[in-house]
């Protein structure tokens, strides 16, 4: 008695193409950056180096590529998570998740773009990209609060560059755990309040119910 075994069905190039990238995003988020190497990419797929190699110009355009797409996601999710309410208040809910530690994955890919960006030039453009959305999305956001009059800051851009750094800072420590996550948190909070003149408190969910001096 015989048995015929069927193949499994030629994947098209961008079949292969999708397989790929979604292997590098698996990759990035469990691992870093710094684990898209090309042996790696390709045990993740499930196909050969060399099929890889074939349909990525180069290790670098990969691991840009990916950051880009992995970041462009996040903030697509934050701006909708926060897309009603005022802008103090939907500046809250955009904190609370940043610094809640549930987007630890996408920190350390952002924290390892920095360093990776000093040697693979097409990886530093994508961070300088990604950093110019952000900041726009938070200077829109701060501008509203302005015009509505519920925060004082002379210039909003300024200010989003600086509430930038500093949320990359402190998410850059938590990956080491240094400190408490909710003491970071206060901090932080409390400090956004001071730059941005909001009255204190009213950042932080566990006390923006409580009378504040």
């Amino acid at each position: 008695m015989s048995t015929t075994q069927t193949r499994a069905p030629r994947r098209s190039p961008a079949q292969r193409r999708i397989l790929i990238s979604a292997a590098a995003h698996e990759l990035a988020l469990s691992e870093g950056l710094s684990a898209l190497t090309l042996r790696a990419v390709a045990a993740r797929a499930g196909v050969t180096p060399a099929l890889v190699a074939h349909y990525v110009p180069t290790m670098d355009h990969l691991v840009a590529t990916t950051f880009s797409e992995i970041v462009a996601a996040e903030l697509d999710d934050l701006v909708g998570l926060v897309a009603a309410g005022t802008a103090v208040a939907r500046l809250a809910v955009m904190l609370g998740s940043l610094l809640d530690g549930s987007r630890d994955d996408v920190t350390l890919v952002w924290v390892e773009a920095f360093a990776l960006g000093r040697r693979n030039e097409p990886l530093a453009a994508a961070a300088r990209d990604a950093m110019d959305d952000w900041q726009r999305a938070l200077q829109t956001l701060l501008a509203e609060g302005v015009a509505a009059g519920d925060i004082h800051v002379e210039d909003p851009a300024d200010a989003a560059w600086q509430l930038l750094g500093m949320i990359d800072g402190i998410n850059a420590q938590s990956l080491v755990r240094w400190g408490g996550a909710s003491d970071r948190s206060a901090l932080l909070l409390r400090a956004v309040e001071g730059m941005l003149g909001i009255r204190r408190g009213t950042l932080d969910p566990r006390t923006s119910n409580k009378e504040t001096p």
